[in-house]
């Protein structure tokens, strides 16, 4: 029963026969973790990561009962840190956020003070929530991309890989934005002409783009990559880029596993840029939300965007767990 103890959240527990049950429920306050600064949410998010929470997949979830959701957007309510004040409009993204802590998918979290970051000016809580980790992830592949002198109207293309996905396709609009030719990798056929209004100079379907072969390399098509897949589809990435280029890895949704030689790398100069948004330092996250409130900001088109209330997120999570949706998928908690 609802009360002033209690607080409402999506909570993934496990019985004594080992069976993960998740629901949304009403759970007691005394129950959330340590941490100096306790938030109101307003906002979260789902992504991949929440959906494996959801259905209580061991490689993210650490111990029961657990509450997903590694991205929050909402309120300080109290702080034990001077430099967080009742009212203070925050963001908290990544760390151990819905993984080893509990997440934002519940009317209140408490965390360190050290994992909060200040609402960006320019945007709304809801508006951080739109990119969450993913558009960090997305950021932080950009600017890889970037440091790595892959630059706007250089020889050759950039191939984005898993586009239709929350990471994909928010770097999918930033490459399009600065003006990047990008082209969007996706074993949709379905979604072609959804990944060219979202940006894609050109859409490959995965079954025609795959090479089975053992070639150490293979023919450079790219100036540079972000790959979210892993595995075999980083492994050909990497063997198609061409000289000097670099690619961005953020993701292993195809496998941990990476079988490549040594070729891309002493052959052709290629960079591979490991991307760990969730574990970012503080004054670099800083520096992804003012470049995605600011310079790079992007307008999404009205389908991108799904909005669900949290005591019915169980059906996005579904659906996300069958590949069958696209885009971002925002969570209203309060």
């Amino acid at each position: 029963m609802e009360s002033a103890d209690s607080l409402a959240c999506y909570l993934v527990n496990r019985d004594d026969t080992g069976e993960v049950q998740a629901k949304y429920t009403h759970h007691p306050r005394a129950d959330l973790p340590a941490g100096e600064v306790l938030i109101q949410v307003h906002w979260s998010s789902l992504n991949y990561k929440d959906a494996l929470a959801a259905s209580g997949h061991p490689g993210v979830v650490r111990s029961f009962p657990h509450v997903p959701g590694v991205d929050a957007a909402g309120v300080v309510l109290e702080s034990q840190d001077s430099q967080w004040s009742p009212g203070d409009e925050v963001v908290v993204t990544g760390y151990e956020l819905g993984a080893g802590h509990w997440g934002g998918w519940a009317e209140l979290i408490r965390v360190p003070s050290a994992w909060v970051v200040a609402r960006p000016d320019g945007l709304t809580l809801r508006d951080c929530m739109s990119y969450g980790t993913a558009g960090l992830t997305a950021a932080a592949c950009v600017e890889a991309l970037r440091s790595h002198g892959v630059e706007p109207g250089g020889e050759g293309e950039v191939l984005v890989t898993g586009a239709s996905g929350g990471v994909g396709s928010i770097a999918l609009m930033l490459l399009a934005k600065l003006g990047y030719q990008a082209v969007a990798l996706t074993g949709k056929p379905q979604l072609a002409e959804l990944l060219e209004q979202w940006g894609a100079a050109r859409v490959i379907l995965r079954e025609d783009w795959q090479d089975t072969s053992e070639k150490p390399l293979l023919r450079g098509h790219w100036q540079g990559g972000i790959d979210v897949a892993g595995g075999a589809t980083l492994s050909q990435l990497l063997r198609e880029t061409s000289p000097r280029g670099t690619v961005a890895a953020c993701g292993m949704v195809a496998g941990a596993d990476l079988p490549v030689t040594v070729y891309p790398f002493i052959l052709r100069g290629v960079t591979l840029a490991g991307i760990d948004s969730a574990w970012t330092d503080h004054q670099t996250k800083c520096h992804y939300w003012n470049q995605l409130a600011g310079p790079w900001r992007l307008d999404f088109p009205a389908d991108y965007l799904v909005e669900t209330p949290l005591a019915e997120v169980d059906q996005q999570v579904e659906k996300m767990l069958q590949s069958q949706t696209t885009g971002r998928i925002v969570v209203q908690v309060t």
